[in-house]
C-alpha cells in the first residue's frame, strides 16, 4: 500500500477541511440535509429527556458521503456483539470508535473530524476551529473551555501532573503557547517547527488535549469546596483531591459511565463485570448524506471470556465482528465453520515492524545482565541464533516475511538491508560473537557461564495472552541451545510484565515490533527513539523523555543519544527529503544495533465478520498506528441488516 505524504505541513498557511461546511444557521435551525430521527431515540425525544436530532448534532455537522467511498447507506438499530479476554480491554472501544480532532482516512491522509478545520502557519502555529453547536454525550456544549481546562487545570497543575504536560504537547521540551481565541477557536503554537503535532492528534491512543470541564470541575480544588472534595475522596477511598480527580478523569479507560464522551458509543457498565454494554452517543457529530445520524448501530455488547475460548466461540457464531483474541493459527478452524457460524473470514495484513519480537531491557537493574544486554555483540548473536525459517514454516505456512523488526515493503522507506542485517540463521557466527565476549566457558549441559559464573539463563517474560507467542518461544528456546543460551519463559499478566520491565526487574520481554510498520518520511519516527516508557527496550530512558527529565534515567549509550538527536532533527526539518534522510539514519542504527530483535512480519490477521454486518471492508490493514485497528474504517458507518 502506498502511503500519502503529509503535504499539509508546508511552511505557508494552509487550511485542512473535512466535509463541506453547511451555511451558518441560527440556533435550532435544521442543517443542510433533512435530518431523520433515530428510531431507538424517538421515545426519549418524545419524553423530552433529550432534544430532537436537529438540536443534538453540531450546526457545523460532519456529513459523510458513503457512496463516494464505496459504502452503502445503512439503517439504524441493532446490537453488535464482540469478545475480549480482559475487563481493561474495553478501552479499545475508544480506539475503534476513533472520534479524533484529526483522523487518518483509509488512504492514510489526515482529515479533520471533531474539528471543523485547522489552520497551520510555518509548521509551528496550529489554529483549531471547533464545530459550532457540538455537544458531549451528556448534552453539554463542547467548546474551547474544555481545552483551557485541560491546559491550565490539568496539564499545568502540579498536583495532577507532577511531571508537567504530556510529551505529546512538548516540542523538543518546549511547552506550547495555548490561546483561547473564542468559544470555538483554540491556538497551539511553538517557537520552532513541530512536524509531529498533527499526527499525534490522530493516534490510536488519543492524547486528549481537552477534557469535559463541566464534569471534572466538581473534583478540582480550584472549583469545588474543600469539604465536598474531602467527602468525595473518602467515598472513593482516594488519598486526596488529586487522586480523586485522576480517578474520575478516565477519558480512555471506559471504567466510569458518568464520564462524558465524544465517541460514537459510550460506556454504561460499572466494573467489575463480565458483560459490558456501550450505547449510542445521542449527540454524535456525524450524519450520513441522507440525514441519518451516526452511528448506525445502537449498542455494542462486549463479553469477557477466557482468551482461549475466543476462537471457539467465534467459530460458533457468538461474535459479529472479531479480531481481538484471534491469530493466524485459528484461520483453518474459522474457515471450516463459516457456513454454520453465518460469518466470513477476512485476512488483513498486520502492519507491524515484526509480528513477534524480543526486547532486551537496556535498563535492567542486574549489573551482570545489563552489561551483556548493552553489548551489541550479544544482541546480534541472539538475532543470528534464531531460525526464522523454522518459525515461519511451523506457524505461518511459510507465508510470513523473515527478518528484523523493520519497516515493511509497503513503505517508501523500505530497504532490504534493514530487514536482513544480522537476521540470517548463523549459529556459527553467533557462537563466535559470544566467544569473543568472553562467554566461552560452559557448564555440563552446554550452557555458557557469565563472568560471575552464573549460567547464561535468559528469562523472557511474556503477557501469556496467546498460545502463538509461547509456540514461537519454544522454538527459539531450541535454537538458543545451539549457541549455549538457556531460555526460560515466564508468563504473567500484561500489566505485571510491563511494570517489571519498567522497574528493570525483567531482563527481556516479548511483544510485537513497531506499531508503525508502513511509515512515510512525514510520519513521526518517535517510536525508533527512547521517547516512551512503554517501549520495553528502554523504559527508564523513555520515562525520562516523557517527563522532561523529572523521572526515569537519562540515556547513557551513544547510539540511544544519537537516535534522540536524529528524532529531534526530524521534528524541526523543513523538507520531506530531510525527513526521509533522518528516517534512514535511524532505521540503519536499529538494523545494526538490534535494540529490538524481530522474527517475522507480514502475518495475516483473521477478521471475522457476521453475514448481516455491512460496510466492513473486504481488504484492510490491521494497524495500531496509524489506523487504530478498526478505527479508520469507521465502525460508526457499519450497520446490521436482518
Amino acid at each position: 500500500m502506498r502511503l500519502m505524504s503529509a503535504a499539509f505541513l508546508a511552511l505557508t498557511m494552509i487550511v485542512v477541511t473535512g466535509a463541506a461546511p453547511p451555511p451558518k444557521r441560527a440556533a435550532g435551525v435544521v442543517q443542510t440535509v433533512p435530518l431523520k430521527e433515530t428510531p431507538s431515540l424517538a421515545a426519549a425525544v418524545a419524553a423530552k429527556s433529550i432534544p430532537a436530532v436537529a438540536l443534538r448534532v453540531p450546526a457545523d455537522v460532519l456529513i459523510v458521503h458513503l457512496a463516494s467511498v464505496g459504502r452503502k447507506p445503512g439503517r439504524p438499530g441493532g446490537v453488535l456483539r464482540t469478545m475480549m479476554s480482559k475487563e481493561k480491554d474495553v478501552r479499545l472501544l475508544n480506539t475503534w470508535g476513533y472520534a479524533r480532532l484529526i483522523a487518518w482516512t483509509p488512504q492514510l491522509q489526515l482529515k479533520p473530524d471533531l474539528l471543523k478545520s485547522i489552520d497551520i502557519k510555518d509548521g509551528r502555529v496550529f489554529t483549531m476551529h471547533l464545530r459550532a453547536g457540538h455537544k458531549w454525550s451528556d448534552g453539554h456544549p463542547f467548546t474551547s473551555e474544555d481545552f483551557r481546562y485541560y491546559w491550565e487545570d490539568v496539564a499545568s497543575n502540579i498536583d495532577l501532573s507532577p511531571s508537567g504536560p504530556s510529551s505529546d504537547v512538548l516540542n523538543d521540551g518546549e511547552k506550547p503557547k495555548v490561546e483561547i481565541i473564542d468559544a470555538t477557536t483554540v491556538r497551539y503554537s511553538w517557537t520552532k517547527t513541530n512536524s509531529r503535532f498533527m499526527a499525534s492528534l490522530a493516534q490510536a491512543r488519543e492524547p486528549y488535549i481537552y477534557r469535559p470541564a463541566h464534569y471534572l470541575k466538581q473534583f478540582h480544588a480550584r472549583y469545588a469546596k474543600a469539604s465536598a472534595l474531602a467527602q468525595l475522596a473518602a467515598q472513593t477511598k482516594s488519598r486526596n483531591w488529586a487522586q480523586l480527580h485522576n480517578r474520575m478523569d478516565s477519558m480512555d479507560d471506559n471504567d466510569n459511565p458518568k464520564m462524558p464522551s465524544l465517541q460514537p458509543w459510550v460506556a454504561t457498565t460499572v466494573m467489575p463485570a463480565n458483560r459490558f454494554v456501550f450505547r449510542r452517543n445521542p449527540f454524535f457529530h456525524r450524519v450520513d448524506s441522507s440525514g441519518v445520524q451516526l452511528p448506525y448501530i445502537d449498542a455494542i455488547e462486549v463479553s469477557i471470556v477466557d482468551g482461549g475460548l475466543i476462537p471457539v466461540k467465534t467459530a460458533a457464531g457468538d461474535s459479529d465482528l472479531q479480531a481481538r483474541g484471534l491469530s493466524f493459527a485459528d484461520v483453518t478452524v474459522l474457515k471450516a465453520n463459516e457456513g454454520g457460524g453465518r460469518y466470513k473470514v477476512r485476512l488483513w495484513p498486520i502492519a507491524k515492524g515484526s509480528h513477534f519480537a524480543l526486547y532486551p531491557n537496556l535498563n535492567a537493574t542486574d549489573e551482570g545482565w545489563r552489561k551483556l544486554l548493552r553489548d551489541p555483540r550479544f544482541r546480534r548473536a541472539l538475532s543470528l541464533g534464531i531460525n526464522r525459517g523454522d518459525i515461519n514454516r511451523a506457524l505461518f505456512f511459510g507465508l510470513a516475511v523473515e527478518g528484523n523488526n523493520a519497516v515493511l515493503k509497503g513503505s517508501p522507506l523500505f530497504r532490504a538491508d534493514y530487514l536482513t542485517a544480522h537476521a540470517r540463521f548463523d549459529p556459527k557466527a553467533a557462537n563466535l560473537l559470544l566467544d569473543q565476549m568472553g562467554l566461552n566457558v560452559r557448564n555440563g549441559d552446554g550452557t555458557r557461564l557469565m563472568a560471575d559464573k552464573r549460567p547464561l539463563e535468559l528469562v523472557i517474560e511474556i503477557a501469556g495472552e496467546s498460545k502463538e507467542e509461547s509456540d514461537i518461544l519454544q522454538l527459539v528456546s531450541q535454537h538458543f541451545k545451539m549457541i549455549g543460551v538457556k531460555l526460560v519463559i515466564k508468563p504473567s499478566d500484561r500489566t505485571v510484565m510491563r511494570n517489571r520491565a519498567f522497574s528493570g526487574e525483567a531482563l527481556m520481554t516479548a511483544w510485537s515490533g513497531w506499531d508503525t510498520g508502513i511509515p512515510t518520511a512525514d510520519m513521526s519516527p518517535d517510536e525508533l527513539a527512547p521517547t516512551r516508557q512503554d517501549t520495553l527496550a528502554w523504559p527508564q530512558w523513555g520515562n525520562y523523555f516523557e517527563t522532561n527529565g523529572k523521572s526515569g534515567e537519562s540515556p547513557d549509550m551513544a547510539s540511544a543519544k544519537e537516535l534522540l538527536a536524529l528524532n529531534a532533527q526530524w521534528n524541526s526539518a523543513k523538507s520531506q527529503s530531510e525527513r526521509q534522510a533522518l528516517w534512514g539514519k535511524m532505521l540503519a542504527i536499529h538494523a545494526d544495533q538490534q535494540f529490538i530483535i524481530g522474527t517475522v512480519s507480514g502475518v495475516m490477521q483473521p477478521v471475522v465478520v457476521r453475514d448481516t454486518l455491512n460496510n466492513v471492508p473486504e481488504r484492510g490493514i490491521y494497524s495500531w498506528d496509524p489506523g487504530a485497528q478498526f478505527g479508520m474504517y469507521r465502525m460508526d458507518e457499519m450497520w446490521l441488516s436482518q
